[in-house]
């Protein structure tokens, strides 16, 4: 028997950085996010010879071991798939050790800025949960899945990632001052849905980035109440319910101006977000077709968001191609995290 699992990567439309807790905690958070069809990948293969083998072809790291009830976790080798099980035996499996072979991929990079550790995380979870038979509920399974990667292995960051992998779709994500989550999930106009995707592209240059010294520094200046990082983040929340509304009533010139707006206010909130490079690159594809561009995720790199008119799109993707990165096309999917079994 093999269970194989696959969780969808996610765009940040708008409000990214009002799920930090720094700043949720106080005023709430909004994040309006869709997820792509890129998707992170698990293989599960229960086996009864007492030992774990794990592969992550993304990263090209490995192990070999004999099985074990919790994982010493002292260095980065393999930390989400670890963290993941050690959660499950000692939630889910009495503190008992199970023995399986696990392999996982990405479509994107680590540190692209599409959500892949959270959305790994979320993918590694839900092959477990078939595997046992939990039954995880949708908000407990993005529940466990942020618990895990923001508390057990201390990994700096927000809540949208998980729940957007575990709901999928179209959403905008609402996060209390009680740390409760609402999502709200949005059914696009299937004509809407083709603008959108025959607007949008995006750019890698094949440079991951770090996003925890962006998220260190956009924690520390809420904070320390910086007026400056505190009215952008105001802003930013604002940003995801104009988004909402503006892809609901099919206002794309709107969805443009909001792009362009909330990449300005995210600068504001860190001054490491942006850098020479980037806007070199920004400012190329502003030249060369492209109406609105911003950075995917906390930003300083990864995937640039690009909107342009559809009749200039073959022009920005060929002028693009003259840079050292690659083009992806952006097509939406509607569902969240999925497992099946192969019987073999």
């Amino acid at each position: 028997m093999q269970i194989r699992s696959r969780a969808p990567l996610r765009l940040g439309l708008a409000g990214g950085g009002t799920d930090l807790l720094s700043y949720s905690d106080l005023y709430g958070g909004a994040v309006f996010n869709a997820t792509l069809g890129m998707y992170a990948y698990c293989t599960l293969i229960p086996t009864n010879d007492n030992r774990i083998k794990i592969t992550a072809y993304d990263n090209n790291n490995s192990l070999d071991t004999e099985s074990v009830a919790q994982f010493d976790i002292v260095d980065n080798n393999l930390i989400l798939h670890k963290g993941v099980y050690n959660r499950i035996v000692r939630d889910y499996n009495d503190n008992k050790p199970l023995s399986f072979i696990m392999s996982t991929s990405n479509d994107a990079p680590v540190g692209s800025g599409l959500g892949t550790s959270s959305t790994m995380i979320v993918a590694i979870l839900e092959a477990f949960d078939k595997w046992l038979g939990l039954g995880l509920s949708d908000y407990t399974k993005a529940y466990l899945a942020y618990d895990i990667e923001r508390n057990d292995l201390k990994l700096a960051g927000g809540k949208q990632d998980q729940y957007s992998a575990v709901f999928g779709g179209f959403n905008l994500m609402e996060f209390q001052k009680d740390r409760s989550t609402v999502i709200n999930s949005l059914r696009i106009d299937k004509a809407i849905l083709n603008e959108l995707e025959c607007s949008l592209l995006l750019y890698y240059n094949g440079k991951s980035r770090s996003s925890a010294a962006i998220i260190s520094e956009q924690i520390k200046n809420t904070k320390n109440n910086n007026e400056k990082t505190i009215d952008a983040m105001h802003k930013l929340k604002e940003n995801a319910y104009q988004m909402k509304n503006e892809i609901l009533t099919g206002n794309i010139q709107g969805f443009a101006d909001i792009i362009r707006e909330t990449w300005e206010n995210k600068k504001k909130t860190s001054s490491i977000i942006s850098n020479k490079e980037l806007e070199k690159t920004i400012n190329f594809a502003m030249q060369n077709g492209a109406e609105a561009v911003k950075v995917s995720g906390a930003g300083g790199g990864g995937f640039l968001m690009l909107y342009c008119n559809p009749i200039n799109r073959q022009k920005l993707i060929d002028a693009l191609q003259q840079l050292n990165g690659k083009v992806y096309p952006v097509k939406f999917t509607k569902t969240g995290v999925e497992s099946w079994i192969i019987k073999k």
